[in-house]
């Protein structure tokens, strides 16, 4: 899914906490101009998710690049969303984390609540994108 050629919005910003609800807010208003209410919850959950995976793998690795998001509808109607950063390294699931630690399941909860998911290159840089997908 790592296509944006056109999508229906992006948002480009600093790698920095205070964005995560910026990026939210963003998803939350195209949905609502879609009508897509429905897919509200965990479609900002998600969004939540994906870019503070981004911002942390950033400013863990020294990254000051901008993240980027894309969404876009899919024809079947699902939405697409696509968070870039160019940390290195590519995010991975079932790192170790303590018990009842409050990081490191954000791709568990990606792959459990998406229609669809994955990690691919993206962009001319370095980084990779998490992308996932949810429809009705």
């Amino acid at each position: 899914m790592c296509r944006t050629a056109r999508p229906d919005f992006s948002l480009v910003f600093p790698p920095a906490p205070r964005w995560v609800r910026t990026a939210r807010e963003a998803v939350r208003t195209a949905l609502t101009a879609a009508h897509r209410e429905e897919l509200a919850d965990t479609a900002l959950l998600l969004t939540s998710e994906a870019v503070t995976n981004a911002i942390n793998a950033c400013r863990t690795s020294g990254c000051s690049a901008p993240v980027t998001l894309h969404a876009d509808w899919a024809p079947g109607g699902e939405l697409q969303v696509l968070v870039h950063d160019d940390a290195p390294g590519a995010p991975r699931m079932g790192r170790p984390y303590p018990e009842r630690g409050e990081s490191g399941r954000g791709l568990l909860l990606i792959s459990a609540c998406a229609t669809d998911w994955g990690v691919c290159q993206h962009g001319p840089g370095p980084g990779e994108a998490v992308w996932f997908r949810l429809a009705r």
